[in-house]
């Protein structure tokens, strides 16, 4: 059964555009998400936020920054060819309520806007692996280790269907 989602927004956002208090909290966040509770301990800043568009969902009922779910898509060239989209995560209490697919659809979608013609490439935690295979992305690499997690790379082509 589905958890009710949280009052919130989505809003895209250059890095430029993020308050201090808003970049606190995507980076705290994405430390509680994947070093504390993956147990993966890397260096999360890694230089291509300044590159890379931020999809923000913020719960509107919180009087500070609170963010729900989170994803980011970097330029192409400054990871790999094609832009990527990644760090994508959904804050653990509004894990059940559909907020990550509809974050990942709207992720898909505006780099699909913004690179029309472009295959999107990400990296994927190996047991995510069906989740991302719903937005049209197919496996393109061996399964490798990331911080101590399988991954693999998976490519969505630019003509594929958005389901």
């Amino acid at each position: 059964m589905t958890k009710p989602i949280p009052p919130h927004n989505f809003r895209w956002l250059s890095f430029e555009q993020l308050t201090a208090d808003e970049l606190y909290e995507i980076l705290r966040v994405r430390q509680q998400v994947f070093a504390v509770e993956q147990e993966s301990i890397y260096l999360d800043v890694d230089g291509k936020d300044q590159h890379a568009k931020h999809m923000v969902c913020w719960d509107t009922e919180s009087t500070t920054p609170t963010l729900l779910a989170y994803l980011r898509v970097v330029a192409p060239g400054k990871k790999y060819a094609e832009p990527s989209i990644g760090r994508v995560l959904t804050r653990e209490s509004a894990r059940g309520t559909g907020i990550g697919k509809t974050l990942m659809r709207l992720g898909v979608e505006h780099t699909l806007q913004e690179y029309p013609q472009a295959d999107i490439r990400i990296s994927a935690q190996l047991y995510l692996q069906r989740f991302y295979e719903e937005f049209g992305f197919a496996q393109v690499s061996d399964v490798y280790d990331e911080d101590g997690i399988p991954h693999i790379e998976m490519l969505r082509r630019a003509n594929s269907e958005l389901s």
